[in-house]
């Protein structure tokens, strides 16, 4: 983030200089309860909406944000409004390569390809719960993508469903996010790690398996 960055109202508290979230929740109606506010504020901003949801969601998902007093089909026609399957963005070609995602979310970050102050970026991740070898890949995604989004004011909120990721996913997903909300309350992450470090523990962590 930059400095003299407008801080950005989310979940109860204010986003500061990091900016890449996890979030997990119970439920859709849990998730759309905590997220709606920040999601109709960056409309009111001018800022970018970019939403990637599963391939079932989007009728649901526009009905909601209509609900709130979004018009969503004027915002795709100026531009401010983007929705996107995860699956499409994510598994391009059935599998899932975080060096392409890397280049894609660089892009979207980039302000030079919009006339829009910030992008304000939602993802829901239940496709990396299918397979055990996305969620490998995803885990040092999400912790590669955190120097990019260092260079950006921008924000993206990383959704988890809770029931479709086991104990040791999640925690590790808590790990690579240096910002979390957990039952609906937007806190600093104590357990983050930066890159580098959880990186080398991916790396020894997954040795055995190949010897």
């Amino acid at each position: 983030m930059t400095k003299g960055a407008v801080p950005i109202s989310l979940a109860g508290s204010q986003l500061g200089n990091a900016r890449h979230v996890c979030a997990f929740f119970n439920s859709d109606d849990e998730e759309y309860r905590v997220l709606l506010p920040f999601i109709k504020d960056g409309f009111m901003c001018g800022d970018k909406a970019i939403h990637m949801v599963n391939p079932t969601q989007h009728d649901d998902h526009l009905q909601r944000l209509a609900a709130v007093g979004i018009d969503t089909a004027a915002a795709e026609r100026t531009g401010q409004f983007e929705m996107r399957t995860n699956t499409d963005a994510y598994l391009l070609d059935g599998r899932f390569d975080q060096h392409r995602m890397l280049q894609v979310f660089e892009q979207l970050a980039s302000h030079k390809n919009h006339d829009f102050p910030l992008s304000r970026i939602v993802c829901r991740m239940d496709w990396a719960g299918e397979r055990r070898t996305y969620v490998d890949e995803l885990i040092e995604f999400e912790s590669r993508v955190n120097d990019l989004w260092a260079r950006h004011d921008d924000t993206v909120i990383c959704t988890y469903h809770l029931n479709r990721f086991s104990g040791d996913t999640v925690i590790d997903v808590m790990r690579t996010h240096p910002v979390v909300i957990v039952g609906g309350i937007l806190q600093q992450n104590p357990f983050y790690v930066p890159p580098e470090q959880f990186l080398r523990e991916v790396r020894d962590r997954r040795s055995p398996r190949t010897t």
